[in-house]
């Protein structure tokens, strides 16, 4: 003691008690400062070096072209000269379509095509030929339509019979053909360069702006179901949410990209799937969505659907998963503790495969729910509630246990409803197609290019959730959409009610 405070001796230097306090937490701020960047730097060794089914790797569907230059690093610039050149210009307008000629050696299969009209007296005088290139699963041939003209001599009159509707008018792109290049992008994650390719070792030359302006017109065809399909979905009495990033390439920064949103909806009930482009992760992307929608509302953690949690008509529920997920990353920082939350969760998960192996009503998974799944979630919450004082706040496991409590209403509210499910699982199954197309295309041409890959994917999505072959839907959508009531679009979609 010295004049009546406790000192501490270090290195021959007294230090007061406040002093002493202040490195002490100090100390403590250090460490936890030092336990977090370690984490960080595991993390990203995990994302970069392991295996990792969820990690969402940058680009977007739309790209159909790279166009990047290339330079070789570390060699002298090279002299540049002057080369010119003269060219003869075609006749062409600038503007007008050119019909591509078929190539000669592919099989055709021929329609002939005669008039409704009885031409019993009428002498044939020629003969119209249309002629669309068509392809099924392995090869492609050609569709020839042969209408047979006839002339009334008497009455001055020609007919001739009339041609089935084609997805592209005046086009010779059938809708098989059409299919198979949307599949084999948004699918097989082929970008259009790359199928010209594949056609060209079929003797097959088509330039790769044809098949876009090809993808283009068949995109509009579809705007009317795609609207139709947004609308059943926000009709929905149960959606999940969840969204995932999208670059973008806009004409104001050329060589750069933005990152953009595609936010997915899904509708468990009706077995329908949304993907909605938007510039921004804001909580305007949901509210212009979500502005007539009255239901159960299920999304992870992310802030802009915290308003939903007092909007009247809304229930907002929680992911487990998501949930579950913080604690798996905490194994490294906390093991004992990550595990003891991770078996809790591993028991819910089994109460959950046990009501679908028994293909419970909704009505009996409440209640087995109620029996057998709340008591383990009260016993968890108050692990957590104790454990938290004694965990760094900064700590992967604290990080874990905060987010898990703050969001403890929301995840526990699907044990008092038997139609909830117990994480958003089932709408991230529908983004995985986004994140591995973005590996080979890595970013969209634009906005537009965005858009379209959204509306593609959400009829992939609900194809795939209702085990629908897509290049059969798309083949049949196509052939009948342009001559399809507006009024009887439910017809078209993957999910009929």
């Amino acid at each position: 003691m010295q004049n009546g405070h406790e000192t501490y001796k270090d290195r021959g230097e007294f230090l007061t008690r406040e002093m002493f306090d202040k490195l002490i937490a100090i100390n403590r701020e250090l460490e936890a400062e030092n336990m977090y960047l370690k984490q960080e730097l595991a993390q990203l060794k995990r994302m970069i070096f392991g295996s990792k089914s969820e990690r969402h790797i940058g680009g977007d569907p739309g790209q159909l072209s790279l166009g990047l230059d290339t330079e070789t690093i570390g060699q002298p610039a090279r002299e540049t000269e002057q080369i010119t050149y003269t060219r003869s210009k075609t006749d062409n307008k600038k503007g007008s379509a050119i019909r591509l000629a078929l190539p000669s050696h592919l099989h055709r299969e021929e329609h002939i095509i005669e008039p409704e009209e009885d031409t019993t007296g009428a002498r044939k005088i020629g003969e119209v030929i249309t002629e669309v290139l068509e392809y099924t699963p392995g090869k492609f041939y050609v569709e020839r339509y042969v209408r047979p003209k006839y002339v009334f001599p008497k009455e001055e009159r020609i007919v001739i019979g009339e041609l089935p509707s084609l997805p592209i008018p005046r086009g010779n792109a059938g809708p098989g053909l059409l299919a198979h290049l949307l599949i084999s992008k948004f699918v097989d994650h082929l970008p259009f360069y790359r199928q010209v390719q594949q056609f060209k070792r079929q003797d097959i030359d088509i330039a790769e702006s044809t098949i876009s302006g090809w993808f283009t017109s068949s995109c509009r065809l579809l705007e009317p179901l795609y609207e139709r399909l947004v609308s059943r979905v926000r009709g929905s009495s149960y959606l999940m949410a969840d969204e995932t990033p999208i670059p973008v390439q806009t004409k104001d920064k050329p060589g750069s990209t933005y990152k953009r949103y595609h936010w997915v909806y899904y509708a468990p009930l009706d077995k329908l799937v949304c993907f909605d482009y938007r510039k921004g992760r804001g909580r305007d992307g949901p509210q212009e969505f979500l502005e007539s929608f009255r239901g159960m509302l299920q999304t992870d953690g992310y802030n802009a659907y915290n308003i939903y949690e007092k909007k009247d008509g809304i229930t907002l529920f929680g992911c487990m998963a998501h949930a579950r997920r913080k604690f798996e990353n905490a194994k490294e920082n906390d093991l004992e503790r990550a595990e003891y939350v991770l078996e809790r969760m591993r028991k819910l998960y089994m109460i959950e495969r046990e009501a679908r192996e028994k293909d419970l009503s909704f009505n009996k998974r409440k209640e087995l729910r109620i029996k057998r799944s709340l008591p383990v979630l009260q016993e968890l919450e108050k692990w957590m509630r104790e454990q938290l004082p004694d965990v760094l706040p900064k700590s992967s496991i604290g990080q874990a246990i905060t987010y898990t409590l703050g969001l403890w209403n929301r995840l526990t509210r699907y044990t008092q409803n038997g139609q909830v499910e117990i994480d958003n699982n089932l709408i991230e199954n529908s983004i995985r197609p986004v994140a591995l197309g973005r590996k080979n295309y890595l970013f969209a041409g634009s906005h537009e290019a965005a858009q379209q890959a959204a509306m593609i994917y959400s009829f992939l999505g609900t194809c795939k959730i209702n085990n629908v072959e897509p290049l059969g839907l798309l083949k049949d959508v196509l052939q009948k959409i342009q001559d399809h009531s507006i009024q009887k679009l439910d017809e078209l979609l993957p999910a009929k009610i």
